[in-house]
């Protein structure tokens, strides 16, 4: 092809943002209007699909390849999930491959320096370390693995060393929703699906903002009123932000008035007369927290002892722990009371990350449950996810410390004996005691071994520790002090986390590598590897393959599977194995095929059924159960429970919650007593500290921070103030200001009427940037449950810097 042609074709392909500079992060973008099938093409640029690499809608993109480099992205108009629309990040996704920084070699921290060493060195280190002291050795991934890391970590650390220290950063963002859902009905990820946005007439947000953190989603509902269509948007939340600026209603409640808010709605409900009496019946039973060592399946009460115990929660009574009107609170209930529409529930973050996590995730449920507004299109209660596939990997693959895959638990003898099966590993392989969830983790690895710190090695992979835990002073700085610890951390640039540690690994990143992604509506998606990864930058399942091989030819036992072969094996047609272990024939065969069709095997107990892996291939996901038809295809499941869709319900019947904790199909109706926050603001600290997102950029900024368009947009964190609070303290439009908790302090510019408006005596700081860490300042107290800490709640002051001008 010639210069002026390659020009105009790239011209095509990058009109809708100019050509691309060298060496520069900021992608070109083509717009969603071109689609799949007339996106420009010609000599030398393909196009392929992936998920996108952020948050956990799932959106698919295509990505144009040329010259072994990503140059274009368009959203995929052959995916149901976005239907050819992306956010802003999404429109950039390419760019977060190309920063300046990229880590391309592997560093050991020697004498004080990060030194460049070979890969061989690097997993010999980490090899030795575990062989050494392998009931001391932790990982920590995420819910940014792909579906084969996952698997190939949680094979590893529970097949093959019998140590159940494994845990996610979902961790921090979803494991109130799995304990909710597991709760409610028995089985984990929600039973509606992004459908139900196209047929609600209500949608009430719960303490989210899917207007900046889902905005695809979010489209879908401003989408139908633009043509005419009345969706009510009920935002109920503690600040205002750009989803209340579409809400028919905002109801502004304290931290914690969620809880009091759905108790009332139920009491009203009740009161009344005005619940789903037939649904009730046929359906459901009601549960109550055990006086005593409560647990998650609680104990059964009786209709009549739910309606005593939830008596008190009046509209007046609420208003008093809520904040927000009894009025308001009649309007829910009577919403809620109205069979002829369909009501979606929505809630990530503000319902999730809190202390009564698993709690308020249940009473929700137990809203649309006692109402009857479930199963149908358009009447559902559903999570959102943060990560790309916090469901996929997290939740299904079962990568959190107590979790085995497929809804397996280790504290189960049956489950651990089917997994060992599965696994082809000795019997007695895994552990039946839970290994640490994160907080515990890293409390044991940040404590002096003297002092019963019993963590001394961890692995890192896909996450950024150093500034996503809570009370970082306590969990993750004071490390930097312990001579004995040794943090390994698999990245892509330099972060938070790497700052302390001893050994960083170069990663390959979302199309430099095969992977597969769960979404929030239980999509599990598939995509190739399109370009290579910079250096000597590798794949995250390689390493842990890689590491495993290693301490099997060192011979330790749990290596070996009960044939004595290595318990990652993979075979040619001729019976030959395959030396994946060695990065130069890693891509001999596809790796993530292997361990995917291995992992299928776990997913039919929990009906989490899922296709071949060359089903995903062809697809642009499918949401799981999928079940074989007899012509041979394979068909997906958009509403489960539901007799109208749900292959797995019994004939003639019109719901089946057949993973029901009470063992006889009926879902829970939780009855949970109000609690207040864990730590209420006084005269010492004053103010209430919320932490959250904000559009452009994604968690801790890692990746959208490298890419111009997206860091011009939003260049630093700042404090969102009301307006009164400011001039009370005498402070001015961005200046200077310092937080301070009881852990520690960060400085930050003030924003005041900015985007997110909070109510006096409350201030709101997003976390995604690296030299403002707000998380010096939240505290760690978490769910009794999930183990979920509460990032939205703590006490603060704020202090005006002299002099201090951003």
């Amino acid at each position: 092809m010639n210069t002026d042609r390659r020009a105009l074709l790239k011209t095509a392909a990058m009109a809708a943002a100019g050509s691309m500079v060298a060496g520069s992060t900021s992608l070109p973008v083509v717009h969603a209007d071109q689609g799949v099938g007339d996106l420009p093409t010609g000599e030398g640029l393909e196009w392929n699909k992936a998920p996108c690499r952020f948050c956990g809608t799932g959106c698919h993109v295509q990505v144009g390849v040329e010259d072994g480099r990503v140059v274009a992205v368009a959203g995929d108009k052959a995916a149901d999930v976005n239907k050819g629309l992306l956010c802003v990040k999404g429109y950039h996704v390419g760019g977060i491959l190309y920063g300046k920084d990229r880590l391309t070699k592997p560093l050991l921290r020697k004498d004080g320096k990060l030194t460049e060493i070979e890969w061989d060195e690097a997993i010999e280190t980490i090899s030795q370390r575990i062989f050494d002291s392998p009931d001391t050795f932790a990982f920590y991934g995420s819910g940014q693995w792909t579906i084969p890391e996952g698997y190939a970590a949680q094979k590893f650390m529970k097949g093959g060393l019998g140590n159940n220290h494994i845990d996610p950063n979902a961790r921090l963002c979803m494991a109130s929703a799995v304990t909710g859902f597991l709760a409610t009905y028995g089985v984990d990820e929600p039973a509606g699906c992004y459908q139900d946005l196209d047929e609600c007439d209500v949608l009430i947000t719960w303490g989210n903002n899917p207007a900046e953190m889902h905005p695809v989603l979010f489209s879908r509902v401003t989408d139908r009123r633009s043509r005419g269509e009345n969706v009510r948007l009920i935002d109920i939340g503690t600040r205002r932000t750009r989803t209340t600026d579409a809400a028919n209603d905002y109801l502004e409640m304290k931290p914690h008035g969620d809880v009091a808010i759905s108790l009332g709605i139920m009491h009203l409900l009740v009161e009344n007369d005005n619940y789903d009496k037939s649904f009730v019946e046929k359906h459901c039973s009601f549960r109550g927290a055990q006086a005593e060592s409560p647990t998650l399946q609680g104990e059964t009460i009786s209709e009549d002892d739910f309606r005593k115990r939830i008596a008190k929660y009046t509209p007046e009574h609420v208003e008093e722990l809520s904040g927000v009107p009894a009025d308001k609170i009649r309007m829910l209930a009577d919403l809620f009371g109205n069979h002829d529409i369909r009501i979606t529930s929505l809630w990530c973050m503000g319902m999730n990350q809190h202390t009564m996590g698993t709690a308020i995730n249940s009473l929700v449920h137990g809203v649309h449950l006692l109402s009857g507004h479930f199963g149908r299109p358009g009447d559902a209660p559903t999570s959102l996810t943060g990560q790309p596939s916090a469901c996929g990997t997290v939740r299904e693959v079962g990568t959190l410390a107590h979790a085995l895959p497929g809804g397996r638990v280790v504290a189960k003898p049956e489950h651990r004996e089917q997994s060992e099966g599965f696994w082809n590993v000795r019997e007695g392989s895994i552990s039946e005691v839970p290994g640490y969830h994160t907080v515990k983790m890293f409390e044991q690895f940040t404590k002096p071994t003297t002092e019963g710190g019993d963590i001394t090695t961890m692995l890192v992979q896909v996450t950024n520790p150093g500034q996503t835990l809570p009370n970082l002073n306590e969990l993750f700085n004071s490390k930097k002090d312990l001579k004995d610890k040794f943090l390994i951390v698999s990245d892509v640039y330099p972060t938070a986390t790497t700052e302390l540690a001893d050994l960083i690994l170069p990663a390959a990143m979302w199309v430099e590598k095969n992977g597969m992604f769960g979404n929030s509506e239980r999509r599990t998606q598939q995509w190739f590897k399109m370009v290579d990864p910079p250096g000597e930058a590798r794949d995250d399942t390689w390493m842990t393959i890689a590491i495993a091989h290693k301490l099997f030819e060192m011979g330790y036992e749990g290596m070996k599977d009960r044939d004595g072969e290595f318990i990652f094996a993979v075979k040619d047609e001729a019976g030959k194995e395959i030396p994946i272990w060695e990065f130069d024939h890693y891509y001999d065969t596809n790796v993530d095929k292997h361990l995917f069709e291995e992992y299928r095997q776990f997913t039919t107990m929990k009906h989490k059924n899922l296709a071949p892996y060359d089903v995903y291939v062809k697809a642009r996901g499918l949401r799981w159960p999928v079940v074989e038809q007899d012509d041979g295809s394979w068909r997906e499941t958009r509403f489960r429970f539901s007799g109208f869709d749900d292959p797995f319900v019994k004939a003639g019947q019109e719901f089946d919650f057949y993973h029901s904790s009470s063992n006889d199909g009926r879902a829970q109706i939780w009855f949970h007593e109000y609690q207040p926050p864990p730590e209420m603001p006084d005269e010492d600290y004053p103010m209430w500290l919320c932490t959250g997102r904000v559009l452009e950029h994604w968690h801790t900024g890692t990746m959208t921070r490298r890419v111009s368009q997206l860091s011009r947009a939003m260049p630093t964190a700042y404090v969102e103030m009301h307006m009164e609070d400011a001039q009370a303290a005498n402070i001015r439009q961005g200046e200077l200001v310092t937080i301070e908790s009881r852990r520690g302090v960060c400085d930050l510019p003030v924003w005041i009427d900015g985007r997110g408006r909070p109510p006096r005596g409350t201030i709101f700081v997003p976390f995604f940037d690296e030299t403002k860490l707000i998380n010096n300042c939240t505290l760690e107290a978490h769910d009794p449950f999930s183990k979920q800490p509460d990032y939205k709640k703590c006490a603060v002051r704020v202090v005006k810097k002299v002099g201090g001008q951003s």
